[in-house]
């Protein structure tokens, strides 16, 4: 029986690609979008590809819709195989080549958190029914070194002067989330895994990041087949926590 894989945020960049290569190893990929015709754009691209894709309306912080796509994989797959969490936001209301910690604002901390973290761990929670019905269940959460306090701590890291606050803190949260899901379920065919993509040419990443949206996915797609669990990951390399 084929694997079903949910990519959240898909419309574009590292999530259209990451569904993209799912699809192109035999995965039937739910692409989740917030915005319809975005959606529907990349939907079209990857089937024009011959890929067996499938577009789903899904803002993360929509209990309603979070419900209703749960609901939906239930009654049509029966199962879930792959849960990657690669929605996520840098706020448009915090500057990425400052410190932020003395300045910024609660409400972009608010917001930050509620797409990064907050929806992230309810969605997730809400799946993992589907998940044990895998065989063999595998949760990718999209991460970021800059989320490493080991990195954030260490002054002759390249990483270490990049300290937008709110988005760090949120990737560290999550980065805490996967270590305390992956041990809640290491008795079960799960295995729960943070990713680093890398710096990679996105509309968060910027034109001047070195990798393309294609080396970034390979990790997230890497792990939807990992053996292990609990730990922070690029391109096959284990990162601090």
């Amino acid at each position: 029986m084929k694997r079903i894989a949910l990519v959240t945020g898909a419309n574009k960049g590292l999530g259209l690609e990451t569904a993209r290569q799912l699809a192109k190893e035999g995965t039937t990929v739910l692409m989740s979008s917030r915005n319809k015709e975005r959606g529907t754009e990349a939907f079209q691209k990857l089937k024009e590809e011959g890929l067996d894709v499938e577009i789903v309306q899904l803002e993360v912080t929509n209990e309603a819709e979070v419900d209703a796509l749960v609901k939906h994989i239930d009654s049509t797959y029966g199962k879930l195989d792959v849960l990657v969490n690669n929605a996520g936001i840098m706020h448009g209301g915090e500057p990425t080549g400052v410190n932020t910690a003395e300045i910024v604002k609660a409400e972009v901390l608010k917001e930050t958190f509620d797409v990064n973290f907050f929806s992230l761990v309810s969605l997730t929670q809400k799946m993992l029914p589907l998940l044990k019905k895998s065989d063999s269940g595998r949760i990718i959460n999209v991460s970021s070194i800059l989320g490493s306090n080991t990195v954030q701590s260490d002054e002759t890291s390249p990483w270490s002067g990049i300290k937008p606050f709110a988005y760090n803190a949120s990737k560290t949260a999550l980065n805490s989330f996967t270590v305390h899901l992956a041990a809640a379920l290491k008795d079960t065919n799960i295995k729960v895994n943070s990713a680093h993509p890398g710096w990679v040419k996105t509309e968060l990443g910027g034109k001047n990041a070195p990798l393309e949206a294609p080396e970034g996915a390979k990790t997230s797609v890497n792990l939807s087949y990992a053996d292990f669990t609990g730990k922070f990951v690029h391109n096959g390399e284990e990162i601090a926590w």
